[in-house]
């Protein structure tokens, strides 16, 4: 068996210089804005999405990868070498670019092409991929890299409260009646995700009850919390993050995190305000 070559897309939300220390290849999904179409966190970052999204009346609109640009590169790969790919994608509940990826495999080669849906998106679903990079890294065998990366899809808990709840309802997201109350007497949904799919858990008031309470999901829910990696993302409020992060570290001593901001593939139907964080479940 030759080497193991990852892949993943945009919707991880994983910084740069985080993929390229584990030499993670990337699949963009794109953005389109004012008729103009971004390739998130390559031709257009965080901030820069955020600033053009607060000007009135900017809708954004996004696109999962296209097959031929997935049966492009893994034709590369494997006419060019005897390495195998390992592709996790973004959740195929949130985007047709699982089954797309499923197709440019089943073209190019199903043999040595393996196609995961991460069940998951943003810094949840690149958890995942870190795991696995770190797998591919450690010189395990692919059936062990794959093994690591199903238990994290089976664990992996994503608990969210988001900036615009009309913006996931108008992506089909969540339902109209979930988005109406959210918008009523300052009440934050709780979201979580199941299955791939987005699903109101709870509502709280204010943005601080809602903080509070995903430290009560943790503890019921979470794994030996001080000593994993908990994943933070967010959009256009860095201090509201690490406000997350410090209540974190101040209940369970939790030193290792990943934090990072949502990019526009996410970014599009959730909007600016949003807080998540990702932890492991009880095994």
């Amino acid at each position: 068996m030759g080497r193991i070559i990852l892949y993943a897309d945009n919707g991880c939300d994983l910084d740069k210089e985080v993929l390229d220390k584990y030499g993670v290849r990337l699949f963009y999904m794109t953005t389109t804005i004012k008729d103009k179409t971004y390739l998130g966190r390559l031709t257009i970052s965080p901030p820069e999405f955020y600033k053009i999204m607060e000007e009135p009346g900017v809708v954004a609109t996004t696109s999962q990868v296209n097959i031929a640009s997935m049966q492009m590169e893994f034709e590369k790969v494997m006419q060019g070498s005897d390495a195998e790919i390992i592709y996790i994608t973004f959740s195929s509940g949130l985007s047709g670019t699982y089954q797309s990826a499923c197709i440019a495999r089943d073209i190019v080669n199903r043999e040595r092409i393996t196609v995961i849906d991460s069940q998951g998106a943003s810094v949840g679903y690149g958890l995942t991929v870190l795991r696995a990079a770190e797998s591919i890294a450690a010189n395990k065998s692919k059936d062990e890299v794959i093994a690591g990366i199903n238990d994290n899809i089976r664990r992996m808990q994503y608990i969210f409260i988001v900036g615009n709840l009309q913006m996931l309802k108008r992506g089909g997201r969540i339902n109209p009646a979930a988005a109406m109350i959210g918008d009523l007497l300052n009440i934050q949904l709780i979201l979580q995700v199941v299955d791939g799919k987005i699903i109101p858990l709870e509502k709280v008031h204010g943005l601080k009850k809602a903080q509070k309470r995903f430290l009560d999901i943790m503890e019921l829910r979470g794994y030996d919390l001080k000593n994993q990696t908990i994943g933070i993302s967010y959009s256009q409020d860095l201090e509201g993050a690490m406000e997350v992060k410090r209540l974190v570290e101040e209940k369970f001593s939790s030193s290792n995190f990943v934090i990072s901001e949502i990019g526009s593939v996410i970014g599009a139907h959730v909007g600016a305000g949003t807080y998540c964080v990702f932890f492991l479940a009880n095994k």
